[in-house]
């Protein structure tokens, strides 16, 4: 090698010489408890690291923002979506079949996983049918699929605002959007939740929920209506594409708002300058929520991505056939970044909702479930307060998500809008 060429970011499994040397791994416990300390010491290594993906999973992980958005802006010309021919480990059958970092990067028939004209046709599918959902309907929904949430725990006085809260509305929220009937709803419902816990049963649970999408699928070209599945079948695309495309619009929209909203409830709870100026009006909910995309953007690491060729991010070379996952928790802490925290209000220039032409094609719809989310549970519980030190909220495991794991909460008993069993 030139002695002045950039260095190269070891990321072959075995490059490493001592356990000392090998890529950090971004899962397990320490990652878990802590996961800006594993992004601050690969800072040091430089604007992309070699990291263990999941156990003997390897690839890397870009930490600044700089970084991430030379990845994203050069999407596919330096950098391809596609895994199925780029991702050698997966090519090459050195991918545990169970491995969750398989199910959450694994090639699919959806626009996620395309470059060029492909790309385009499925995202367009997308975003116009996304483009014809009545906002004001969503908010509607929203609302009331918050009041039948909280009117199963309000008697009690006590909640998990995950479990019982958050997380079931931006299911429902999603279900309701498909015009589901509620059988099918519940399928869905389960299978997502069994796939994104990443456990033994993964691979079983993703085939239940193809199974459970492609029966939507064949009950709306029956049975069309005012819905974003009718929309998608109305755009010409083919069973198998359907059922992909439900698939990545059930989960780029359900888990991350569930994780947003939770988190957006935390900060109130635990953060004096967010209830003091909410409780006085000086500052709205949908701030609050924006500093949270901020700090701790929900996909907190994803959009895998593949170098075309040996390729240079600032100083470091990369190399070609390991995937790169963009850091959005770490590139929006980026010390080097120009906006101080104190600057960020009114500031949307975090990559929470990505960037380039892989990003979230309904940054809008999610900000208002968001929103009508938590403003619905502020006004529905008096008195809110945590149970638990906020030392003590248990933070959710797993390198792609980010979030509390369970909130429990206490507020005053009342007594539910709506009488039971309606």
């Amino acid at each position: 090698m030139n002695p002045h060429s950039p260095p190269a970011a070891q990321c072959p499994p075995g490059a490493h010489t001592s356990p000392s040397e090998a890529p950090l791994p971004i899962h397990g416990p320490e990652f878990d408890a802590d996961p800006h300390a594993t992004y601050r010491r690969l800072r040091l290594q430089g604007p992309i690291a070699p990291v263990e993906i999941a156990p003997g999973v390897y690839g890397y992980l870009a930490v600044t923002y700089r970084a991430v958005v030379h990845l994203l802006r050069n999407s596919p010309k330096l950098f391809a979506k596609d895994p199925t021919t780029n991702w050698e480990a997966l090519r090459d059958g050195r991918v545990p079949a169970d491995s969750p970092a398989r199910m959450m990067m694994q090639p699919r028939d959806n626009a996620l996983w395309k470059d060029g004209e492909e790309h385009l046709r499925l995202r367009g599918a997308i975003t116009s049918a996304l483009a014809r959902v009545d906002t004001y309907a969503v908010t509607d929904a929203v609302a009331r699929i918050a009041d039948q949430l909280v009117d199963t725990f309000s008697a009690a006085g006590e909640a998990d605002l995950v479990g019982q809260y958050a997380d079931p509305l931006s299911m429902l929220t999603v279900i309701d959007l498909f015009s589901c009937p509620p059988e099918l709803g519940e399928r869905i419902v389960h299978a997502v939740t069994r796939l994104f816990a990443a456990g033994p049963d993964a691979a079983d649970a993703n085939a239940d929920l193809e199974s459970a999408c492609l029966d939507l699928v064949r009950l709306k070209r029956d049975r069309p209506g005012r819905d974003i599945v009718t929309y998608l079948v109305q755009t010409g695309l083919g069973d198998e594409e359907l059922v992909q495309t439900l698939l990545l619009v059930f989960g780029a929209a359900a888990p991350p708002a569930g994780k947003h909203i939770a988190r957006g409830v935390q900060r109130y709870l635990t953060d004096e300058r967010f209830s003091g100026s909410v409780h006085t009006g000086i500052r709205p909910v949908a701030a609050a929520l924006e500093e949270v995309l901020w700090d701790d953007p929900p996909v907190a690491n994803y959009c895998p991505l593949y170098a075309q060729g040996t390729q240079r991010i600032d100083h470091v070379l990369v190399e070609p056939g390991y995937p790169i996952l963009c850091s959005f928790a770490a590139a929006n802490r980026d010390p080097e970044l120009a906006v101080a925290p104190d600057e960020r209000v009114g500031n949307r220039a975090h990559l929470a909702f990505s960037a380039g032409p892989h990003a979230c094609p309904a940054p809008g719809l999610a900000r208002v479930i968001s929103e009508t989310a938590v403003e619905r549970l502020l006004d529905r519980l008096t008195g809110l307060s945590l149970a638990i030190d906020a030392d003590r909220i248990p933070p959710l495991p797993g390198t792609f998500l980010a979030g509390p794991a369970a909130l429990p909460v206490r507020f005053q008993p009342h007594a539910p809008l709506a009488p039971a069993g309606k």
